[in-house]
Order: C-alpha cells, then structure tokens, then sequence
C-alpha cells in the first residue's frame, strides 16, 4: 500500500506514509515488539492522531525489542495479554468469532486450512510462510490473525507463530 505509484522503490522515508495509510483502514493498532526507535512507534503516534485505538503487548523489562511497548502503555495504549482483550476493547461479539472458529473446525475436518497445513506443528515465521505458499505477506498475515482469534494458533516471541491443536481429533 502507497501512495507513491508502483515501481516506486521502497525508502525508509516513505514507510510513515504508507503506515499512516494502513493505521488510517484500521479500527485499531496492535504493537508486539518495538525499540523506542522502531517505526511501530510512528505507526502507533499516527494510529493515535487518527483517533484510532493503540495496543501493546508487554514483555521482559531487560529486552530492548519491549521498551517501545512499555513506552506506550505508559503514554495510554491499552495493555494485551491476549486477542479477547482487543475483541473486548473493540466491542466485538466473540460469539459471533466462536461461531465462525467452530465453522472453521468443521471446514478444517474436511479440507485442512492452507496456512495451518502450511504450518505443520513446529514454530514457524510469516516469512517461512510466505515462501511455503507463495502468498503476499498481507494476506498470510490476515489468516494468521483469523487463525488466532479462531483459537488454532498462538504468537510466539521473536515473529514465530505456533499451531495450538495436534490434528482435527483433538478439537
């Protein structure tokens, strides 16, 4: 996403411009990791001024990669231990989640999700993903969120994701 046309080549000066975009389609801006110089930290700014709502995810007060995270909870973001946190915050009907996650196991029964069967059971990266599936990171991205809140998988520190159940049986 830009607003630079394409074939422009990526600089590190238009990144907070394309990020202003991408907070601005959000209803909310979810902070992982972030050192107090990390472009997160503009993405979130941008987030706040949008009137958008700014998350964090905490971490180990000797790791440089959480000071960002704790940098914003301290200035107001809302602290997340886990997604229902957010879906609370949003005002979001879990329920409705619920439903779609247990329509998603049914589906998974018959045909595997292409992400999870992507996955395997080892942690894995969006990179390791992308290659796998030969899909635009957005778009792994997406279905790792769905897949979250869907209960199947979980974040793991340093970008790595890891499949939650061992087969369908175990659902």
């Amino acid at each position: 996403m830009s607003e630079y046309v394409p074939g422009t080549p990526a600089r590190k000066e238009h990144f907070p411009q394309r990020n202003r975009l991408i907070s601005g389609l959000a209803r909310g801006v979810l902070v992982v990791e972030a050192t107090l110089s990390s472009g997160s930290l503009i993405t979130a700014r941008l987030a706040g001024d949008q009137g958008r709502d700014v998350f964090a995810i905490p971490g180990s007060i000797h790791s440089p990669f959480t000071k960002g995270c704790h940098k914003l909870i301290r200035e107001g973001a809302k602290l997340v231990e886990t997604a229902n946190d957010i879906l609370d915050e949003l005002a979001l009907q879990r329920g409705d989640a619920r439903a779609a996650a247990a329509a998603s196991a049914h589906a998974a029964q018959v045909d595997p999700h292409p992400v999870l069967a992507a996955m395997g059971y080892d942690p894995v990266s969006v990179d390791a993903l992308v290659a796998r599936m030969q899909a635009a990171p957005e778009s792994i991205t997406a279905e790792l969120v769905t897949l979250e809140l869907a209960g199947e998988i979980a974040p793991l520190p340093g970008g790595y994701w890891q499949r939650l159940h061992r087969a369908a049986a175990t659902r």
